[in-house]
């Protein structure tokens, strides 16, 4: 049987080592994956949330459609845009992507 394929033996094996030491590949790939993904989502996270308790009426937004609007009233959940003259829809605070700058809708 030993004449085509020789036979594997194992090594003797490596001198046991510290187990912290066996799981820093594992911490380290958790604080990349913290400081690179989750702290940044988190923080955009409460800049949205801060941006919209802060809307007031008159501010020129932007919703997650795209759609741009002022807002006419607002409501716990929901707020009023005007899109156009005299048309006014209602959506929900979560869908605010931005507040613009006053004017943007004259130039748009």
């Amino acid at each position: 049987m030993g004449w085509f394929i020789q036979d594997a033996y194992a090594q003797a094996g490596d001198p046991s080592s510290n187990p912290l030491i066996s799981f820093l590949p594992l911490i380290l790939i958790f604080v990349v994956f913290y400081f690179l993904l989750i702290r940044p989502q988190n923080k955009r996270q409460k800049e949205h949330k801060e941006m919209v308790a802060n809307l007031s009426v008159g501010d020129e937004i932007v919703t997650a459609g795209g759609v741009l609007g002022k807002v006419t009233d607002l409501g716990e959940q929901f707020v009023s845009v005007e899109i156009a003259s005299g048309v006014v829809v209602k959506v929900q605070r979560q869908t605010i992507t931005g507040v613009m700058p006053r004017g943007t809708l004259k130039s748009a």
